[in-house]
């Protein structure tokens, strides 16, 4: 009886596919990088997504919610703009469900995405103009409308403004959060397409209501009203506001560069050993630059949550390379 109870455990714990490992990621306290007594700031691993990024979460949500709907069916053509992370997770999810997928990127994309993108099976379209705010995006979505029109089944993901970007997050990582933290009184996250911190500070703050919600941004990037100019780091600002940002819900914003953004990177793999991506430098940036703005309490110490969004082997030839460092503008 009990080789037989053993056995339909271990049945039952197999996954049904690689887009059933999408979520329930870690959380880590990062007390090495943030010895600080008075705080105590906690990093949940998204990079630990099977896709290697928190973009796996809306790619599978956008994709079945599709698919339950009909929007999306067998012959559906999937186009998106992409940096490259949601590119690898659509190119990912379609595997499982036998979709075609194009992926407009441009020359800031990390080489090993854009390897892995083909490695999966995607059509790559390479736009080379940058738009009048310094930036690729809306050439691309401009090469993306283009591809609608020549192909009927042709269907855009949109990840600005599509509502399920949000929710994705709102039933995954904040979710996930809230489950597993009694409190909680900072969420630090970067923003670009603003789906992840939308959601995922939507959720926490049906638990925690006075929770404060810090935005990292991009030098360069105008979602928040700053000067636009050139970034070479992507998946992290934008060249144009996503119809899903709503600034009302957010309490401050950090502009951080490229350089600290490197420095960022570099601190956290040194103290920590976590080997994460370009925008999780921001965030180690942005987050050494709240604490001493931060007041203590005296009953517990206070808690900054935070989003860890990719794995930092992608940025090799980017923020873990001594030359391109070099080259980036003193602070």
């Amino acid at each position: 009886m009990s080789q037989t109870m053993q056995a339909e455990t271990s049945i039952a714990s197999v996954k049904g596919s690689i887009a059933d490992c999408v979520g329930h990621t870690p959380l880590v306290h990062l007390s090495r990088l943030f010895p600080q007594k008075h705080v105590q700031v906690v990093a949940k691993l998204e990079y630990m997504n099977p896709g290697g990024s928190m973009k796996d979460r809306p790619a599978r949500y956008i994709i079945e919610q599709g698919l339950r709907s009909g929007a999306i069916h067998t012959r559906t053509h999937i186009i998106e703009s992409t940096s490259g992370n949601l590119g690898v997770a659509l190119a990912m999810i379609s595997r499982i469900y036998g979709l075609t997928v194009t992926c407009v990127v441009d020359p800031k994309i990390a080489t090993t995405n854009l390897n892995i993108l083909r490695q999966m099976g995607a059509n790559i379209e390479m736009v080379e103009e940058r738009d009048d705010q310094g930036g690729y995006l809306q050439t691309r979505i401009r090469r993306v409308n283009e591809l609608l029109q020549q192909d009927p089944n042709g269907f855009w993901i949109n990840q600005y403004a599509n509502e399920n970007n949000w929710r994705a997050h709102y039933a995954g990582t904040g979710t996930e959060i809230v489950n597993d933290l009694d409190y909680a009184d900072i969420l630090v996250a970067g923003v670009s397409t603003s789906g992840s911190i939308m959601g995922t500070s939507r959720k926490m703050r049906e638990k925690f209501p006075f929770l404060r919600v810090v935005a990292v941004d991009a030098v360069g990037s105008i979602l928040f009203g700053g000067a636009p100019g050139k970034r070479e780091l992507p998946g992290i600002g934008a060249s144009r506001v996503p119809e899903l940002l709503n600034h009302s819900e957010i309490d401050h914003v950090f502009h951080i560069s490229d350089r600290e953004s490197a420095e960022g990177c570099r601190a956290l793999l040194l103290k920590e050993g976590i080997f994460a991506g370009g925008s999780s430098g921001s965030i180690v940036a942005a987050i050494g630059k709240l604490l001493p703005s931060l007041e203590t309490r005296a009953d517990r110490p206070l808690r900054v949550v935070t989003l860890l969004p990719d794995r930092g082997d992608r940025y090799l030839d980017l923020v873990y390379d001594d030359q391109w460092v070099a080259h980036l503008p003193s602070e």
